[in-house]
């Protein structure tokens, strides 16, 4: 892991179950939104988690949202000195992550807030090591998407079929176990971090779970055509390692069905009086299963 950039401010507390990892820059009209849904979501399936902001010196003044949210909510925030880069901001948030399960998402609703219980329960439930959300499995779409857009997506998904299994190595949303970080040299700079833990990760077992991602109403797209050709380069770089270390290697892989995902979807019933009175269900402290 890359040294931490910028200063953290935080929520004391116990150690979360997952520790979810969020890059800002100029998210300030969705930011409080997204963590009301998010702990709404994490809440009703009684999983215990964290929210890591990590703002790029956002000029709108995202980080003050951050940090007010903080105040209200088990929020850590990463506040670096200019926009660093997206690969960069998730290697922060994972240094200052304390939860067993690690998440990335965005914070404009494009990646459901629902839907992150679901990713983990599928974790769990099939004992997978890694779990991307896909828009490209059955069950998966996108909506409200440019054509060029969809396009670059798809393309970029191809290219990474020549190093993983995974239909969708490009998503932007995903879970995986703490030690799938294990040794790992990520080059941060790398626009798609989901793809470099997918080639360079220490993971045996990946599953793809379906969503359907809705393209962001507000906020400006982090992809632009430097960040396409640098996606360009990221391939190769990745294919010339996977070749030097894990020629021949691959990870099992299953796709998660829409039935599965459904079954997953289901929130945890109310603990009764008397598994409260065992000392259950605190919050914060439920690891989900």
């Amino acid at each position: 892991m890359q040294p931490l950039t910028g200063t953290v401010r935080s929520q004391v507390g116990p150690p979360p179950a997952i520790s979810v990892v969020v890059p800002t820059y100029n998210e300030r009209e969705r930011l409080d939104r997204f963590a009301g849904m998010l702990f709404d979501a994490l809440d009703a399936h009684r999983l215990g988690g964290e929210l890591i902001i990590v703002d790029d010196n956002s000029p709108d003044g995202t980080g003050a949202i951050a940090d007010a949210l903080a105040l209200r909510y088990p929020v850590r925030v990463v506040h670096r000195c200019a926009k660093l880069g997206l690969g960069s901001a998730v290697v922060a948030g994972f240094a200052v992550a304390r939860g067993e399960l690690l998440a990335v998402m965005d914070a404009d609703v494009s990646h459901p807030p629902e839907m992150l219980p679901v990713l983990a329960a599928a974790l769990r439930q099939t004992g997978v090591d890694f779990v991307v959300g896909s828009r490209y499995v059955r069950g998966g779409g996108t909506r409200n998407w440019p054509a060029y857009r969809a396009f670059m997506s798809r393309m970029a998904c191809a290219g990474a079929r020549l190093l993983t299994p995974v239909h969708d190595a490009a998503s932007g949303f995903f879970v995986i176990r703490k030690e799938v970080l294990r040794d790992v040299v990520v080059q941060a700079a790398g626009f798609k971090i989901c793809l470099e833990l997918l080639v360079r990760g220490s993971y045996s077992t990946v599953a793809e779970v379906p969503y359907v991602f809705v393209d962001r109403a507000a906020g400006a797209s982090k992809m632009n055509h430097r960040e396409a050709m640098g996606y360009l380069v990221q391939l190769r770089h990745l294919l010339a390692w996977q070749r030097r270390h894990r020629r021949g290697q691959r990870p099992s892989y299953r796709q998660v069905s829409a039935e599965e995902t459904r079954r997953f979807a289901q929130p945890r019933p109310p603990l009764s009086w008397a598994a409260v009175a065992e000392g259950e269900g605190a919050r914060g402290g439920d690891d989900g299963t």
